[in-house]
């Protein structure tokens, strides 16, 4: 594929507000599937849908933990999607309430 046609596909994928959202929230920490559904207040698949077109676009990792799947960003080779990442607003909040509410989160 083309570089040029490589950076179009991904700029795509960073199109989505649910999927930007998603590699903001990776950019800070890895997450499970289940983390993400509580933060974004989505259905697991629609979660999951998210994360399966970013990792077949090569933007995140996924670990297989036990019945959960965790995700970390995959962006070596992407650098200015880091440049894009680097000036997103924080998800510092969005964590700290996850990490008040782990409790009651669908992973435990």
């Amino acid at each position: 594929m083309h570089p040029i046609e490589a950076m179009s596909d991904t700029f795509k994928l960073l199109g989505d507000k649910t999927r930007l959202t998603i590699l903001g929230l990776l950019q800070e920490r890895e997450l499970c599937v289940c983390n993400l559904v509580d933060i974004l207040e989505m259905s697991q698949p629609s979660v999951s849908q998210h994360l399966r077109k970013m990792k077949a676009g090569g933007l995140v990792h996924e670990e297989r933990r036990g019945k959960w799947t965790y995700y970390s960003l995959s962006l070596d080779d992407k650098p200015y999607v880091r440049d894009i990442l680097a000036r997103m607003p924080s998800q510092t909040a969005k964590l700290n309430w996850l990490d008040h509410h782990l409790a009651a989160s669908v992973c435990n």
